[in-house]
């Protein structure tokens, strides 16, 4: 059986969270428009007869600027580090970026493969080049593409991971997809929907805290969250006027939790 940790990296907003979504079928990490969403190293488990793939998604790469992306690409770097087999995504639709070689030099050439996601917005004309770009300046021949949005290319891609994995017996109970609590996915969707209503508004400091998450039998489950900001001022960011756009962010976070979770909040 071949088990092992595979991580995904790459800049962000290159789909990391959202390939993690796809291949295991099921929500776990946050996805937003907004570059590093991605706060923690989120695990997920994709179990079959004769493979058990322990994904770490990660924050996105880039030249830190202050403290909170530093911490990021320290997550970032660890997850790398421990991981059997890497996972380079690159934006299709962007293309390849000069710090994408800087990134790709420090990793290890014989675990890594290099993702071309969004292929969904590249003409077949411009992709075929664009593979040939990415190899000759990384070196590397081992390239998939893929829309992890539309789930184009992910069997491939697996069978890909697979073949570098290493044998072994499963880290993980087969009906296992994750070893975070429920409790984190929650905060989680809760702060998805703080940046997809407040926008560029919204600091990237901004925390969510779950103060209570209570089932209750016969009843909807009561969740209370607290929603941290640097400063007194930013408050009214999150707020909005008359309470409008706090109001708005629990609502569609319940929409989402429930959906998550399978039951009513």
């Amino acid at each position: 059986m071949k088990v092992g940790y595979c991580a995904i990296a790459g800049r962000p907003n290159a789909g990391k969270s959202t390939l993690l979504n796809a291949f295991l079928g099921v929500k776990l990490a946050a996805v937003s428009r907004r570059p590093q969403t991605t706060r923690a190293k989120v695990l997920g488990v994709d179990s079959g007869p004769e493979h058990q793939i322990v994904f770490l998604d990660t924050p996105g790469l880039l030249e830190p600027r202050y403290l909170m992306q530093r911490n990021l690409l320290k997550i970032a770097q660890s997850s790398i580090r421990e991981a059997d087999v890497q996972l380079y995504l690159i934006d299709a639709g962007k293309g390849f970026k000069e710090e994408d070689p800087g990134f790709l030099a420090k990793q290890n050439r014989k675990k890594t493969i290099i993702v071309l996601n969004k292929m969904d917005l590249v003409t077949k004309e411009r992709l075929l080049p664009l593979i040939a770009e990415v190899s000759g300046k990384t070196g590397i021949d081992e390239i998939y593409p893929v829309s992890a949005l539309r789930k184009f290319g992910l069997d491939m891609l697996r069978q890909g991971i697979i073949a570098k994995l290493p044998e072994g017996k499963p880290f993980y109970d087969p009906e296992t997809l994750t070893d975070q609590p429920e409790k984190f996915f929650v905060a989680e969707i809760v702060r998805e929907k703080l940046f997809e209503l407040c926008g560029a508004e919204v600091p990237y400091a901004t925390a969510v805290v779950i103060d209570t998450f209570r089932e209750q039998e016969g009843r909807k489950d009561l969740i209370q969250a607290t929603v941290w900001v640097e400063r007194p001022s930013q408050k009214m960011i999150v707020i909005g006027q008359g309470g409008r756009k706090i109001k708005a962010v629990g609502t569609a976070a319940r929409r989402g939790i429930e959906e998550f979770l399978g039951r009513p909040v």
